[in-house]
């Protein structure tokens, strides 16, 4: 065997890929012609979460939300890297409690709006016990019951 025909592993010794640098293979040594339409796997993780180590996955409950089209049982991505901007859908923790709302700063006043007539807006002053915890990316929701 002659040492500069010989070809050694794809493999440089990184884990730091994304799945679309994976290239295909063929067991046979031959590649299909149709190899080169194929489309990859759909990676949820690379299609949803910007920042793994800042995201976090919560189950919603109460109705607080059903005008934004978020419902109760649904969940939610919650990325606490984003920094919230009037408009973003928000975890909040006032007084110890969390609440999802939508974040609205309008003449220098900041309020927490629900998306549904039966809450009120919740006015922040700046003596509240208030924090923006995360800034909500995606919502996932179930449509047919686990069987």
């Amino acid at each position: 065997m002659e040492v500069d025909k010989f070809f050694g592993s794809a493999y440089i010794g990184t884990k730091r890929f994304a799945q679309r640098d994976i290239p295909t293979a063929s067991a046979t040594g031959f590649g299909a012609a149709a190899d080169d339409y194929m489309e990859r796997g759909i990676d949820l993780n690379e299609q949803l979460i910007r920042n793994k180590p800042a995201t976090f996955f919560m189950k919603v409950s109460g109705e607080s939300m059903i005008g934004a089209g978020i419902f109760d049982g649904d969940i939610v991505i919650v990325d606490r890297s984003i920094k919230e901007k009037n408009g973003s859908i928000v975890i909040a923790v006032i007084d110890g409690e969390m609440l999802i709302r939508r974040y609205d700063t309008s003449m220098n006043r900041k309020r927490l709006v629900p998306e549904t007539t039966k809450l009120s807006v919740i006015e922040v002053s700046e003596f509240s016990d208030y924090k923006i915890w995360g800034v909500v990316t995606c919502v996932i929701r179930r449509l047919e019951s686990p069987a």
